[in-house]
């Protein structure tokens, strides 16, 4: 690879906010645009979970800072980029990577509670996010990343009310992109498959569950929070500069 085609990857100079920043996919993908350069807003609901987090990164030698937000409280969201200015200086990208679920079952058993909480956090949370940043992100050409799942190109069994704010996302995701793409802000989804996370530990450690989802990934394997990492990098990059409102599948092939 030439000098200039690496350079394109690099991000020195550029702040990220991460969301759902204190385990699993969020703590990989920060860590990952750190390591190219980046600096680091880490954000979840408990500020003693991404202070761990960023004495961790510190350690080695990395820039992050850490920002307690609800993913799903619109003014938290206004201050998480308020906190992040004020710490930085600027936004350059944004990863929506907080989510919830917490419900298992069929969509006639979930209650009305349970869809407004997923919906908050799911939906509403990534695009208030997304708007509150919106001003600085056009500043200098930014960048949205929103984590979608699978689910959100074919529904999961008992993960109906999941999938379906998944979906959603994605819908948003096109949307941002077709309307703030003059402003030179792109907006790209990621679709994990079963990533190997606190989060989907019910699924993957039922031995079960866990043998019927492999036997459709053509990989053979679940996936690992790292591997969502390369793909972050290249979208957040100038790598990724002509990429907007696309959708990508990180999940062995199981969508095939």
């Amino acid at each position: 690879m030439s000098p200039r085609f690496r350079a394109q990857f690099e991000l020195t100079g550029k702040v990220a906010v991460v969301t759902g920043a204190s385990k699993g996919i969020g703590e990989a993908v920060a860590r990952g645009l750190a390591e190219f350069g980046a600096r680091v807003v880490l954000s979840s609901r408990k500020q003693e979970a991404v202070e761990g987090v960023a004495s961790a990164f510190r350690a080695d030698g990395l820039d992050a800072f850490p920002v307690a937000a609800h993913a799903g409280d619109s003014a938290a969201l206004h201050r998480l980029v308020e906190a992040t200015l004020e710490q930085y200086g600027r936004l350059d990208i944004v990863v929506n990577n907080a989510a919830t679920n917490p419900v298992y079952g069929p969509l006639l058993a979930a209650d009305e509670a349970a869809f407004d909480k997923i919906l908050a956090v799911n939906l509403k949370g990534p695009l208030e996010l997304a708007r509150a940043a919106h001003p600085h992100l056009r500043q200098h050409g930014g960048s949205i990343l929103n984590v979608s799942s699978i689910g959100a190109i074919s529904p999961e069994a008992g993960l109906g009310l999941y999938s379906v704010s998944k979906a959603a996302l994605v819908s948003l995701t096109k949307t941002m992109a077709e309307e703030w793409g003059g402003d030179g802000i792109r907006v790209n989804a990621v679709c994990p498959g079963l990533i190997q996370t606190k989060f989907s530990a019910a699924l993957w450690q039922d031995e079960r569950t866990l043998d019927r989802f492999l036997a459709h990934v053509p990989l053979g394997r679940i996936g690992q929070p790292d591997d969502l990492v390369g793909l972050a990098i290249y979208l957040a990059s100038d790598a990724g500069r002509y990429c907007t409102g696309a959708v990508f599948t990180v999940d062995g092939g199981y969508t095939i």
